[in-house]
Protein backbone atom coordinates (compact mmCIF):
# COMPACT_ATOMS: atom_id res chain seq x y z
CA UNK A 1 0.00 0.00 0.00
CA UNK A 2 1.39 3.49 -0.73
CA UNK A 3 2.70 6.17 2.05
CA UNK A 4 0.73 8.83 3.11
CA UNK A 5 2.43 11.92 3.66
CA UNK A 6 1.21 15.19 5.26
CA UNK A 7 2.91 18.36 5.56
CA UNK A 8 3.45 22.10 6.80
CA UNK A 9 5.29 25.08 7.20
CA UNK A 10 4.97 26.33 11.04
CA UNK A 11 6.27 30.11 11.66
CA UNK A 12 8.76 29.32 14.24
CA UNK A 13 12.65 28.32 14.90
CA UNK A 14 13.47 24.83 14.44
CA UNK A 15 14.55 24.29 17.97
CA UNK A 16 10.63 25.17 19.52
CA UNK A 17 9.14 23.21 16.51
CA UNK A 18 10.74 19.78 17.95
CA UNK A 19 10.22 21.52 21.38
CA UNK A 20 6.83 21.19 21.02
CA UNK A 21 6.39 18.22 18.68
CA UNK A 22 8.47 15.85 21.80
CA UNK A 23 7.32 17.14 25.25
CA UNK A 24 4.70 15.55 26.60
CA UNK A 25 3.23 18.41 28.00
CA UNK A 26 2.91 20.07 24.59
CA UNK A 27 1.48 16.85 23.11
CA UNK A 28 -1.00 17.34 25.20
CA UNK A 29 -1.83 20.04 23.64
CA UNK A 30 -2.30 19.57 19.90
CA UNK A 31 -2.19 15.72 19.18
CA UNK A 32 -6.12 15.66 18.15
CA UNK A 33 -7.69 15.87 14.94
CA UNK A 34 -11.08 17.92 16.24
CA UNK A 35 -11.94 20.20 19.41
CA UNK A 36 -14.14 17.58 20.31
CA UNK A 37 -10.88 15.02 21.43
CA UNK A 38 -7.96 15.91 23.56
CA UNK A 39 -5.42 13.86 25.19
CA UNK A 40 -5.40 13.48 28.93
CA UNK A 41 -1.69 11.45 28.78
CA UNK A 42 1.41 11.56 26.82
CA UNK A 43 4.41 9.95 27.82
CA UNK A 44 7.60 10.41 25.27
CA UNK A 45 10.90 8.94 25.26
CA UNK A 46 12.44 10.43 22.52
CA UNK A 47 15.69 8.66 21.51
CA UNK A 48 16.68 5.28 19.21
CA UNK A 49 14.64 2.20 21.10
CA UNK A 50 12.45 4.65 23.35
CA UNK A 51 8.93 4.33 23.60
CA UNK A 52 5.99 7.07 23.14
CA UNK A 53 2.37 6.73 24.08
CA UNK A 54 0.02 8.93 23.58
CA UNK A 55 -3.86 8.67 25.21
CA UNK A 56 -6.33 10.17 22.67
CA UNK A 57 -10.13 10.46 23.67
CA UNK A 58 -13.20 11.99 23.12
CA UNK A 59 -13.64 14.62 25.64
CA UNK A 60 -17.12 13.06 26.14
CA UNK A 61 -15.72 9.59 27.12
CA UNK A 62 -17.28 7.77 24.44
CA UNK A 63 -14.31 6.41 22.95
CA UNK A 64 -10.16 6.67 23.12
CA UNK A 65 -7.53 4.49 22.27
CA UNK A 66 -3.45 4.96 22.60
CA UNK A 67 -1.29 5.83 20.04
CA UNK A 68 1.89 4.10 20.35
CA UNK A 69 5.05 2.24 19.27
CA UNK A 70 8.79 2.84 19.35
CA UNK A 71 11.35 5.09 17.75
CA UNK A 72 13.94 3.73 15.08
CA UNK A 73 15.76 6.89 14.12
CA UNK A 74 16.03 10.10 15.99
CA UNK A 75 18.48 13.10 14.90
CA UNK A 76 17.89 16.26 16.55
CA UNK A 77 15.99 18.71 14.33
CA UNK A 78 16.27 17.27 11.25
CA UNK A 79 14.00 13.65 11.60
CA UNK A 80 11.88 11.27 14.18
CA UNK A 81 11.26 7.76 12.51
CA UNK A 82 9.11 5.13 14.85
CA UNK A 83 7.05 1.66 14.51
CA UNK A 84 3.60 2.04 15.65
CA UNK A 85 2.55 -0.77 17.78
CA UNK A 86 0.53 -2.57 14.61
CA UNK A 87 3.67 -2.26 12.36
CA UNK A 88 3.14 0.33 10.42
CA UNK A 89 5.89 2.66 10.19
CA UNK A 90 6.13 6.67 10.20
CA UNK A 91 9.12 9.36 9.39
CA UNK A 92 8.82 13.30 10.31
CA UNK A 93 11.76 15.28 8.65
CA UNK A 94 11.72 18.81 10.09
CA UNK A 95 13.59 21.26 7.92
CA UNK A 96 14.41 24.76 9.16
CA UNK A 97 15.90 28.00 10.57
CA UNK A 98 15.41 30.43 13.44
CA UNK A 99 11.94 31.88 11.48
CA UNK A 100 10.46 28.79 9.73
CA UNK A 101 10.23 24.72 10.20
CA UNK A 102 8.63 22.57 7.13
CA UNK A 103 7.56 19.14 8.82
CA UNK A 104 6.87 16.52 6.80
CA UNK A 105 5.51 13.17 8.06
CA UNK A 106 5.01 10.17 6.01
CA UNK A 107 3.29 7.04 7.34
CA UNK A 108 1.53 4.00 6.50
CA UNK A 109 -1.71 3.96 6.04
CA UNK A 110 -3.72 1.63 8.01
CA UNK A 111 -6.81 -0.73 6.58
CA UNK A 112 -10.23 0.54 8.54
CA UNK A 113 -10.28 4.12 7.07
CA UNK A 114 -10.21 5.24 3.50
CA UNK A 115 -6.59 7.14 2.39
CA UNK A 116 -8.22 10.22 2.41
CA UNK A 117 -10.16 10.10 5.97
CA UNK A 118 -6.34 9.22 6.94
CA UNK A 119 -4.42 12.09 5.16
CA UNK A 120 -7.47 14.72 6.34
CA UNK A 121 -7.11 13.41 9.86
CA UNK A 122 -3.12 13.42 9.70
CA UNK A 123 -3.59 16.82 7.97
CA UNK A 124 -5.53 18.19 11.17
CA UNK A 125 -3.51 16.63 13.96
CA UNK A 126 -0.53 18.93 12.32
CA UNK A 127 -2.71 22.18 11.57
CA UNK A 128 -3.74 21.75 15.23
CA UNK A 129 0.02 21.49 16.28
CA UNK A 130 0.73 24.30 13.63
CA UNK A 131 -1.62 26.70 15.64
CA UNK A 132 -0.30 25.55 19.02
CA UNK A 133 3.41 26.53 18.29
CA UNK A 134 2.91 29.50 16.26
CA UNK A 135 0.58 30.65 19.31
CA UNK A 136 2.56 29.81 22.11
Amino acid sequence: MEKITVESTINAPIEKVWQFWSSPEHIKNWTFASSDWHVPAAENDLRTDGKFKTTMAAKDGSVGFDFEGFYTAVETHKLIAYTLNDGRTVTITFNGDDKQTKLTETFDPETENSIEMQQNGWQSILDNFKKYTEEN
